[in-house]
């Protein structure tokens, strides 16, 4: 048994090393990719640039009269809708059956939900400040001494991380040469002080007293994986052992406490609707069993496992 409990919490610890590293790496692609043209949206040509390329419609010779109009919908066809398409069906597929694992895994806001978390959680005992009652007790054994002063971090950290965000959202829109050297050399015009002014306000906003909100209801992106993993009865799911369901009077409410998305791992699928398939709720179910010598009892289930979970 205790070697059994040893692999699982080994197996967790090394998925949660490889998902901080995935999201790292995508936070660092997020701001860097406007800067060398991988992809952004330039207004001063009205157009896409992706990988160093125009990106457009090739419109120009239909509207200058150069060209037939079956030609504009080739292109509309091919240089439109095929892309997008396949964008669709590849997002919808890995939603299919991995759920939100673009949230959990890769997004960079995702990433600075749980930045955030952690440094709230030390200053007040809580993920947020929606929380009903603190949870101190760490998965390791420790307990949290609230420091006060944290506060100050993590107020800096809501506004450096808006801030970032409002220069990397206008680099996505306007040439990132233009925008860093102006304000490097603070010589932004009025249009960019007031984008990035008002963008840093909003954002440090949501991060402080509605980020947990966003992620759940208001991000498109999010709430379409979550449409598409809930038809699909036999996708990836985190499941819980009810025949074990006793184990869990010996912890305290670990999974649950330590839950990004303030979401009752040990529910079914349909209370689970805004699962970020992050795996935290595993690591430290795992942790905690391991300490009494017994297997978890959440686990990762698919297929005609996961019905138990998905037909309730």
């Amino acid at each position: 048994m205790l070697n059994k409990s040893i692999k699982h919490i080994s197996k967790s610890a090394k998925h949660q090393k490889i998902r901080q590293y995935t999201q790292t790496i995508f936070f660092i692609l997020f701001i860097i990719a406007p800067i060398f043209n991988i992809f952004r949206f330039d207004l001063t040509l009205g157009n896409f640039i992706l990988f160093g390329y125009n990106w457009t419609l090739g419109l120009e010779d239909v509207i200058a009269g150069q060209a037939p109009t079956s030609d504009a919908v080739f292109n509309i066809i091919v240089r439109a809708f095929l892309p997008l398409l396949v964008i669709v069906l590849v997002f919808g597929w890995t939603s299919w059956k991995y759920g939100r694992f673009y949230c959990g895994w890769l997004c960079p806001h995702f990433s600075v939900v749980e930045t955030i978390n952690a440094l709230m959680r030390v200053a007040s005992g809580k993920f947020s400040i929606w929380d009903k009652k603190s949870n101190l007790q760490k998965v390791d054994g420790h307990v949290i001494k609230i420091k006060a002063y944290y506060w100050i971090l993590v107020y800096a950290a809501v506004v450096l991380f808006a801030l970032l965000w409002a220069v990397v959202f206008l680099t996505y829109l306007l040439p990132p040469k233009e925008i860093y050297f102006n304000l490097v050399t603070f010589n932004l015009t009025r249009n960019q002080i007031l984008f990035i002014g008002v963008a840093t306000l909003l954002l440090s906003i949501e991060f402080m007293f509605a980020r947990h909100l966003f992620c759940r209801f208001g991000c498109a992106v999010g709430v379409f994986q979550s449409l598409i993993w809930m038809a699909n009865k036999r996708a990836i799911v985190v499941s819980f052992d009810r025949n074990n369901a006793l184990q869990c009077q010996d912890c305290f409410n670990a999974c649950d406490n330590e839950c990004p998305m303030r979401l009752n791992p040990r529910s079914i699928k349909r209370r689970m609707f805004n699962c970020t398939e992050c795996g935290v709720c595993l690591h430290a179910c795992a942790q905690v069993q391991e300490t009494l010598n017994k297997n978890p009892v959440l686990r990762w289930r698919d297929g005609q496992s996961a019905l138990q979970e998905s037909d309730r």
